[in-house]
């Protein structure tokens, strides 16, 4: 039985795959928020357009990631829990598929909820807007890290490596602009290829 590469000796082979992306104006600048606008509806516009990006991204893959190709929420050797709102503690949800759909489904949820993340142009966030963003995008982190550990041979074989790339950066240059995930612990799976990005 042939034994899978870790992603960090994969990321070295495969550097030229990691980084070719879909030729686009510059993302630095495309993240910074635009003058005269709120910073809330920033984030909110950029944090449901990256839900339905990862929504996309992930139907391409549902064939692929399954109870028996990934029995557990993995990235590498880095494993993710669920937590329970209203206990706080951490459990298995169980294989990546579970946990992923969950995600997203909370994701749904949350910007759905007009509470949170009002529909009508100048109507006030709530007080924890800010803390909602930064969870829903660790959780878009966690599936994307678990699609580039697992499931990057097979985005590679459909000829989706640009585009899986052109989103993440987006993802990756907006997340840093704005202090979205900062844990180094949180972002640890795929730091190698997140240094690319900042560094370029």
């Amino acid at each position: 039985m042939k034994r899978k590469k870790p992603f960090e000796s994969q990321l070295i082979r495969d550097r030229e795959l990691l980084t070719v992306t879909i030729v686009c104006d510059n993302f630095r600048e495309a993240v910074k928020l635009p003058l005269g606008v709120d910073i809330n509806e920033w984030l909110a516009l950029n944090i449901v357009a990256f839900y339905k990006q990862m929504r996309r991204l992930y139907a391409t893959l549902e064939e692929f990631c399954t109870l028996t190709t990934c029995p557990d929420m993995k990235a590498g050797r880095y494993e993710y829990r669920w937590v329970d709102e209203r206990t706080g503690k951490r459990h298995k949800m169980g294989s990546s598929p579970k946990y992923i759909e969950s995600v997203l489904n909370w994701i749904r949820t949350q910007i759905y909820n007009e509470t949170i993340f009002p529909k009508i142009f100048g109507e006030p966030f709530p007080p924890n807007f800010v803390d909602v963003v930064k969870c829903i995008s660790r959780k878009l982190f966690r599936v994307y890290a678990h699609i580039y550990h697992s499931h990057f041979r097979t985005i590679v074989s459909l000829k989706g490596e640009a585009h899986l790339n052109t989103c993440f950066k987006h993802f990756v240059l907006f997340i840093s602009e704005y202090q979205l995930v900062t844990n180094k612990k949180e972002l640890a799976p795929l730091q190698k290829l997140i240094n690319i990005i900042l560094e370029a």
